[in-house]
C-alpha cells in the first residue's frame, strides 16, 4: 500500500504507508515549531493535496530556522525532514533556496537564534559557522534522496 502526495494533479511522491504516517506525523510537529500551516493537506483516501502557495513559505521558513540552528542535536533531529520538504518542493518547482542577504546590523544575534544553543565543554560548536554554508550540502543531500523518493 501506498500514499499520493499530490501538487495540481501531478504526483510529487508515492511513499509507503509507514513512511508517509511518519513525514505526516512530523509535519505537525514543525508545523507547531514555526507557527505556520504547512500546505500539506489532510491524507484522505490515501491521497493528500499540497497548496504551493502555504507550502513555499512553510519550506523557506524550515531552511532559515535550520541555519539558525546552532545546537547540533537538533540541527541531526531537523535535517531529515527539511531534505523530504526540499525534496517535495524542489519536485513542484517552488524555489526555497534563495540568496542570502546580508545581515541587518553587526548586533547581538535574535533572541530566538540564542535559544538552544549547545554548550558542552570540548564539543563541536555550530555558533561560529556560518549558517549559508550548509546549503550546497543540503542541496547534495536533496538530490541524493530525491533518488530513493518513488513517484
Amino acid at each position: 500500500m501506498s500514499q499520493y502526495y499530490e501538487l495540481g494533479g501531478e504526483t510529487l511522491w508515492n511513499p509507503s504507508n509507514g513512511a508517509s504516517r511518519l513525514f505526516l506525523r512530523q509535519v505537525a510537529v514543525f508545523e507547531e515549531e514555526l507557527g505556520l500551516p504547512s500546505g500539506i493537506g489532510p491524507m484522505e483516501a490515501d491521497e493528500c493535496r499540497i497548496d504551493p502557495v502555504a507550502f513555499g513559505v512553510f519550506a523557506r521558513a524550515l531552511l532559515a530556522r535550520q541555519r539558525q540552528i546552532r545546537h547540533a542535536v537538533m540541527r541531526a533531529l531537523t535535517e531529515g525532514f527539511l531534505l523530504t520538504v526540499l525534496a517535495l518542493a524542489e519536485r513542484s518547482g517552488i524555489e526555497v533556496f534563495e540568496e542570502p542577504s546580508a545581515p541587518a546590523s553587526s548586533g547581538p544575534a535574535p533572541a530566538a537564534v540564542l535559544r538552544d544553543v549547545q554548550v558542552l565543554a570540548g564539543a563541536h560548536s555550530l555558533v561560529d559557522e556560518d549558517p549559508y554554508g550548509l546549503d550546497e550540502e543540503l542541496r547534495r543531500k536533496v538530490r541524493e534522496l530525491d533518488r530513493c523518493m518513488a513517484r
